[in-house]
């Protein structure tokens, strides 16, 4: 079959199975789906699991003693800021070097102070009483009595000694560093620094001018000194605290301290005060959660509205998520990085698909972040690992990928830890190690847990594993064993359409495994009555030839329903019955149609002579469908390559002009592929072989 266009999909990808519901019940069933797992979950998180619950505030007195039912170890806010703090305190305040421009504006200051007062000692129209009211009212200048009256008496000479010395003692204090707190040393000093040859009345002058001159020149810089303490309090680690089980955590009486209430609220003993406001807002989290789920399964893949028990499978994991994550995250230190969400995840990739274990993984970290009290890189671990793990699982083929993605899942915890190890300064050697031996526990964990799961959840659920299907391909199972023995020609039949049919589905996208399987036991039917089918009739006796059309058509036909009763006898999945009922679709018996039409002159009711279907809505069950071909090269011999390739080419055709091919999701490109595929295996098994010449006597 030549192809027209690989992009053009000639069945609807979006398929519901044979027998959709109804519009009303399909809603009907997804609102009752959301409301209880929204209240399913939501009361999980809001559960208290201690039932001698308290409701206390800091500085409040206890009604009663309170022991620790448990041993609990915390990272507590209160001493970890209690230790910053403290770290904070020690750290010096900073003071800038002395600002040489402050020494000049008061040595220009001093200038100009003395030289006024010369001029004011020098006026000769001022009484002495107006000199000292002048002094007194210079601005920014507090002179004592006695310090103006000094001035005032000093003689020319000594006048000038005072001056010079002002100057030379002023510019050498302002030189050394002198700040806010330290003006009143810095001024007593000055007095020691005067010249001994001045007369005490001299000396006053001197020491009373620089020290009203003095000021500051080193200041104090805040934004440093803050920046400084601020790294003082980065440098803090979290303090750990630790309760053994039987210990005291309040005494009746005593006054509630911020670390009781740290302890209360690790051990889960204390009762918030907003009981409503806390149970509104966790179900309206969880509705959303729950909304967009369902909204990204109604876009995405209504098909599972049609498959209960895998919805059913997605909201128990989230329900699991949830009562894990309550028990495991609050009041826990290093518990909590074992919580086994990427266990979920994988289980959800390995039996639903990978895009809903994608899904299931953000949801459940958000979950996860909400019960921690909004801690960021728990999430984030949570996250990283649950998407790794689902995508090492996407394609599971063989159970050493389980081993795999929980090393995948280690690594990537780790990575998530040291990225805010980094981040947040936090180089405990021996906090770094336990967290590393925990992320590698998490990872085996999740591994352990999802073989598990997938070994007896699936089964459980009815759906379809890989190792289901490898138990199914072996040659030992008992129904199997009975078409090798019962049914020898629908047997080597059998195996030819499995080869071509995972053939074909390694092409197109398909699963390989269950198309083999599948072909494997789609024509277990007729091991009932094995002697109406052709391929194994090997004496020349065919039971037809005594029976009627429509008799013979009946007993071809119920091959299906045979084959699927037999299934079930023997569980087989539920995907592997859908292909033995399915692989003749509606097709119709048209050799005995043919025959009945020329008994009775075209008047042959048609359904007595058709399959009862339905026809394939996966991939697999139109592969297995179009394998069926292998049936008819055999019967019509071709004598080319050619003659085969056209012959496979007609059959494809016929199927999709009926009707067949409908509701598989094959495009155009798949169907010259799957063509492709059939050509290849049945040429190598059906080429010329060398005649060789009989031996001479």
């Amino acid at each position: 079959m030549t192809e027209r266009s690989g992009g053009i999909s000639f069945a609807n990808a979006n398929a519901s199975p044979s027998v959709p519901l109804p519009p009303w019940r399909t809603r009907l069933g997804i609102l009752l789906l959301s409301l209880l797992l929204t209240v399913s979950v939501s009361g999980v998180l809001l559960v208290r699991l201690e039932p001698d619950s308290v409701d206390l505030q800091v500085g409040e007195v206890a009604p009663r003693r309170i022991l620790a039912p448990r041993s609990v170890t915390f990272v507590s806010e209160y001493l970890t800021e209690k230790q910053r703090e403290e770290a904070a305190r020690q750290v010096a305040p900073v003071y800038t070097a002395p600002d040489p421009e402050i020494v000049r504006r008061q040595l220009a200051q001093a200038r100009g102070l003395t030289e006024y007062l010369t001029a004011l000692r020098a006026d000769p129209y001022l009484s002495p009483e107006e000199r000292r009211e002048a002094i007194q009212a210079i601005d920014g200048l507090r002179l004592s009595p006695s310090a103006i009256n000094a001035i005032l008496s000093l003689d020319s000479v000594s006048w000038s000694a005072v001056v010079t010395d002002v100057h030379t003692i002023l510019e050498q204090a302002m030189r050394n560093e002198i700040r806010q707190g330290e003006l009143t040393d810095a001024q007593r000093r000055v007095g020691a620094m005067v010249s001994q040859s001045l007369s005490p009345a001299a000396t006053e002058a001197v020491v009373a001018l620089v020290q009203a001159l003095l000021v500051p020149n080193s200041l104090y810089d805040e934004a440093t000194t803050e920046e400084r303490r601020q790294q003082a309090r980065d440098r803090v680690l979290p303090v750990s605290h630790s309760l053994k089980q039987g210990e005291v955590v309040v005494r009746e009486g005593e006054l509630v301290t911020p670390l009781d209430l740290e302890e209360l609220e690790a051990l889960g003993l204390r009762r918030a005060d907003d009981g409503l406001s806390q149970a509104v807002g966790t179900a309206l989290l969880v509705g959303l959660l729950v909304a967009l789920l369902i909204a990204y399964i109604h876009r995405s893949q209504p098909e599972l509205w049609y498959r209960p028990r895998r919805l059913l499978l997605l909201a128990l994991s989230l329900l699991a998520a949830a009562i894990m994550a309550r028990l495991m995250v609050p009041g826990h230190t290093l518990i909590r990085y074992l919580f086994p969400g990427a266990a979920l995840a994988m289980l959800c990739s390995v039996l639903v698909n990978v895009q809903l274990g994608a899904i299931l993984s953000v949801l459940v970290s958000v979950l996860v972040g909400f019960v921690s009290g909004g801690s960021l890189d728990l999430a984030v671990y949570t996250l990283a690992g649950s998407l790794v793990g689902s995508l090492a699982l996407w394609h599971m083929e063989q159970l050493h990928y389980f081993t795999r993605a929980g090393a995948l899942v280690a690594l990537a915890n780790i990575v998530s830890l040291a990225a805010f190890g980094l981040v947040e300064r936090s180089y405990d050697t021996t906090a770094l190690l336990q967290l590393l031996g925990v992320s590698v526990a998490n990872g085996a964990l999740s591994a352990s847990l999802t073989f598990a799961g997938y070994a007896f959840v699936g089964r459980a659920f009815g759906i379809t594993t890989s190792l289901q299907l490898l138990e199914l391909a072996r040659p030992t199972h008992p129904l199997f064993r009975q078409l090798l023995l019962n049914a020898p020609g629908t047997y080597h039949h059998s195996i030819i359409v499995a080869n071509m049919a995972e053939r074909a589905a390694e092409l197109v996208g398909a699963d390989p495994l269950l198309a083999r399987v599948g072909a494997y036991y789609h024509d277990i039917g007729k091991t009932l009555r094995p002697y109406f089918f052709i391929e194994n009739q090997s004496d020349g006796l065919n039971p037809h030839d005594r029976l009627d059309p429509k008799t013979s058509a009946k007993i071809i036909i119920s091959h299906t329903q045979d084959g699927v009763a037999l299934a079930r006898q023997y569980a087989l999945p539920e995907r592997v019955q859908d292909i033995i009922a399915q692989h003749h679709g509606t097709s119709l018996a048209g050799f005995f149609y043919q025959i009945a039409n020329k008994q009775v002159n075209g008047e042959v009711d048609e359904s007595d002579f058709r399959y009862p279907g339905p026809v394939p809505d996966t991939k697999e069950a139109a592969i297995v469908m179009l394998a069926d071909v292998e049936a008819v090269v055999r019967a019509k011999r071709p004598a080319t390559p050619q003659e085969m390739d056209q012959i496979i080419h007609q059959f494809i055709q016929d199927k999709l002009i009926t009707g067949q091919l409908d509701r598989c999701n094959l495009t155009l490109r798949d169907l010259d592929q799957i063509r492709q595929a059939f050509s290849g295996v049945l040429k190598s098994i059906f080429h010329p072989r060398i005649q060789y010449p009989e031996k001479e006597e």
